[in-house]
């Protein structure tokens, strides 16, 4: 029997040990642009740990994802933070994490879905599935450190797929 875990809703508190959320609703705001805006601050740490790599600005362009959705590969990418803001979010995506060293563990594995105002980063060395777009085509800036390498992404097989169960949009 296919294991399953359930998807929660991402919030700052549960998904620290993966990461960061990125959104305006932090407590850090402080008064800009002649007072025309909110500027929100620290909402988390970007690491790169070559000096070789360069910060990667690009855009992912993701189709959604037919549910249920099973979890057949992780990547990480172990000496860079990794970060993601939906541009053009109409609807919600998944975010699928696991801790683990030089293969991911499975036991710690979490699906959380994040709505359309979420971005995410993860932390160097974090386990977790490519973005699964729900809904709608999504598209994600994206911001990584890398020097073309070996070193930049490390992809496993899941040998026993997982199963998200994901829930509807109106019961979350």
């Amino acid at each position: 029997m296919m294991k399953t875990v359930q998807a929660k809703p991402l919030t700052k508190e549960e998904y620290l040990p993966y990461g960061n959320v990125v959104q305006s609703n932090t407590e850090a705001k402080t008064i800009a642009n002649q007072g025309t805006a909110q500027r929100f601050n620290w909402i988390g740490e970007l690491v790169n740990k070559r000096d070789n790599a360069k910060a990667n600005l690009c855009v992912f362009r993701c189709k959604p994802r037919e549910l249920p959705f099973d979890v057949k590969l992780l990547e990480k990418h172990p000496l860079s933070t990794q970060m993601f803001i939906p541009m053009n979010a109409k609807s919600r995506y998944l975010v699928v994490v696991s801790l683990g060293g030089d293969q991911p563990d499975l036991s710690t594995l979490k699906v959380f879905v994040a709505s359309s105002v979420q971005g995410i980063t993860y932390y160097p060395g974090i386990w977790h599935h490519p973005m699964i777009a729900l809904d709608a085509e999504t598209d994600f800036t994206c911001l990584v450190w890398e020097d073309g390498s070996e070193g930049d992404t490390v992809v496993v097989p899941v040998k026993d797929p997982i199963r998200c169960v994901v829930p509807s949009q109106s019961s979350l």
